[in-house]
């Protein structure tokens, strides 16, 4: 199975907030290079976060990204269910439709393991995912010498 790209930024982007210093709130810009991503990317990445409330955007001198407690406490299962959505694993119709897909149990065997997978990221917050040592190590990536 393969993240989708906005999948991954919004996990990063929810874990650099995480530790993100409070008296230096980070705009999306910050945020972006912290992780290494276009701007442009993770501004939509941050616009669907702040739509399901797990991200806090301010406009404007004194702006800046925070990450709500709904954030803080997100399940990383259900943040990676929200961007991927529920799709398919395999594609059993389209062009070429699958001569199998009225008696096959591909398709629900790999709809489990999906599941599954989900399921088994669920009880991981994202503060789960900044502890120690992952933590210390976020705060020092994207951060220039003086």
């Amino acid at each position: 199975m393969r993240l989708l790209r906005s999948t991954d930024l919004a996990l990063r982007v929810l874990m650099q907030l995480a530790v993100a210093d409070a008296a230096a709130i980070p705009t999306t810009r910050d945020v972006a290079a912290a992780v290494s991503a276009p701007y442009t990317h993770v501004a939509k990445v941050v616009a669907e976060l702040q739509r399901m409330g797990l991200v806090d955007a301010r406009r404007g001198r004194g702006g800046g990204l925070t990450l709500t407690e709904k954030g803080r406490t997100a399940s990383v299962g259900g943040v990676m269910r929200a961007f991927e959505g529920v799709t398919e694993v395999v594609e059993c119709e389209g062009a070429t439709p699958c001569p199998l897909s009225s008696d096959c149990r591909l398709r629900g065997a790999l709809r489990r393991a999906q599941e599954a997978f989900f399921a088994s990221l669920d009880p991981i917050t994202i503060a789960d995912m900044v502890a120690v040592p992952a933590g210390p190590t976020l705060l020092q990536i994207g951060r220039v010498a003086p």
